[in-house]
Parts: C-alpha cells; structure tokens; sequence
C-alpha cells in the first residue's frame, strides 16, 4: 500500500477506473440505488446487493444501463470496489457477515449514523468514531475510504437532472484507494472528489449531514457542498 504522506500524484493524474466494477449493497435504497444509477449511466459496471437476490434482480432491470443484481454476498465477491450503502442500523452486521467477500476490495463507507427526534436530524456517536471506523475495524484486509455522504438521493435518482453540481469529500488511509474513490465521482457529470483526510476525521463528514438536512427542510431544497479555491 502506498501511504499518504508518501504519495504525489496530482489530481489531474486520477487512475482510470472505466473498467472497474462498482458493487453497491444496498443498492435497493434510495441512496445505493441513485449511486448506482448515476454510476451505470456514466458507463461503469454495476452490481447491486440486497439481502434478497430477487429484489435486487429487480431493481437492477428497472435501472436498466446494464445494472445487474444479486445478493450482498455475490455483489461484494464480484466487485473490485464496493460502496456500503446500507442503513446504520444494520451496518456492522452486514460488513462482519460479508468480512471474506470484502477481503483486499476497496470498500467505500457513505454510511450516516443519524437519529432523529421532534427538532429534527441528529448526529450520532458510534463507538469506534464513526461508521467509517465502524467498518476499518470490522473489515481488517479491505481498503476502507468513506464518500458520497452529501448527496442528495432525490437528484441522483431524477433522470431529468443532468448534473449533480457537487463536491464528493473523500477520506481513507490510502492515497491510490482514495484516488479510485476521486476518479469514481469525478465519472458523474457535475461532481468532483475531494480528498478531506484519513478516516479519523470521518465523524464531522457524517455528522454534517444532519445539518444539511435542516437546511434542505428550511429551504425545500437538494442541497449539496463544494469546496472553493482547489
């Protein structure tokens, strides 16, 4: 593995990923579906996990753009780079089920520990840090990075909308699995990857969801972030 401090590499120099195949489990919720919807589009491979086989087959033919679906356990196994997209609740019995499928895959964690109350949105505390620690301490041999946690799933399942105009803030421990996670982002049209640093600092990126949920309730907007002068 190529560490952080050592590596250079420019942005403009993000690997190719065309031929990469992206697994989302998850992929029947709103977010997972919407990711694998903008990501099938752009003409990468896409697979979708759900506990249930039939249900992500199904998914997958109304996406169409050669989705394909499939149990969690197949998707994780078939893919070179897996995006978690499944609610908090079950997150850490997901990723200890699945620990050998996701063994040396580049795991992408766009998981938010939120609760929710009468005053709206909260952020949760897990006890390793965040969801992303969550998953770097059950997943020991894959490349945990965390991504895609401010996108709005009502845009990226609207066919209308064109571009996402957004910024992607990307954290791992990796400089060469966080540049697949940039490249992967910068394939959706309007979007951009940011790298935001190692998954220490993944608690805030989740945790300002909430805040961006009270602002999309006040506003009745889709809002996203982008970062200026880089």
């Amino acid at each position: 593995m190529t560490s952080l401090d050592s590596a250079t590499n420019p942005a403009h120099e993000l690997p190719d990923v065309s031929q990469l195949v992206v697994g989302v489990l998850g992929g029947t919720g709103d977010q997972g579906r919407g990711l694998a919807l903008r990501l099938a589009k752009a003409g990468q491979q896409v697979i979708i996990g759900s506990r249930d086989a039939a249900r992500a087959e199904a998914s997958a033919a109304e996406l169409g753009f050669g989705v394909r679906g499939a149990d969690n356990a197949t998707a994780a196994r078939e893919s070179d780079v897996v995006i978690v997209a499944v609610p908090w609740d079950g997150h850490a019995a997901i990723l200890t089920a699945l620990r050998e499928e996701l063994a040396g895959k580049i795991v992408v964690d766009c998981v938010n520990p939120l609760g929710f109350d009468k005053q709206g949105a909260y952020a949760l505390k897990p006890e390793e840090g965040s969801a992303a620690q969550q998953a770097a301490a059950l997943l020991p041999d894959s490349r945990v990075t965390a991504a895609f946690h401010h996108l709005s799933a009502v845009l990226l399942q609207d066919e209308s909308v064109e571009r996402i105009d957004t910024d992607v803030m990307v954290l791992g421990e990796e400089r060469a699995a966080t540049d697949v996670v940039q490249a992967l982002a910068a394939r959706i049209p309007g979007m951009r990857g940011i790298f935001a640093g190692r998954l220490r600092n993944a608690h805030q990126v989740e945790s300002l969801v909430a805040n961006l949920i009270s602002v999309n309730r006040r506003y009745k907007a889709h809002a996203g972030l982008r970062v200026t002068d880089v």
